[in-house]
């Protein structure tokens, strides 16, 4: 059996979308948080926050380039 062999470009890509979309979900969690003041700018909650998008963004990323072909 021969190995999947991907292309790098693509690869690259996707990577580069999926930091977009966690950047992206993250502002959008953040900005209610810190405009209704429950956290300052610069906090841990604010760090972790968007470390816990970036583990949703991990997890989705993973599951999905099984299913798609790169």
């Amino acid at each position: 059996m021969e190995a999947k062999k991907s292309n790098p470009i693509k690869v690259f890509l996707y990577i580069s979308v999926w930091v977009i979309i966690w950047g992206t979900l993250g502002s959008f969690i953040d900005y209610p948080l810190y405009k209704n003041k429950i956290y300052l700018v610069g906090s841990i909650y604010q760090y972790l926050t968007f470390t816990v998008t970036a583990m949703i963004s991990i997890i989705c990323a993973k599951f999905l380039y099984k299913k798609i072909d790169l």
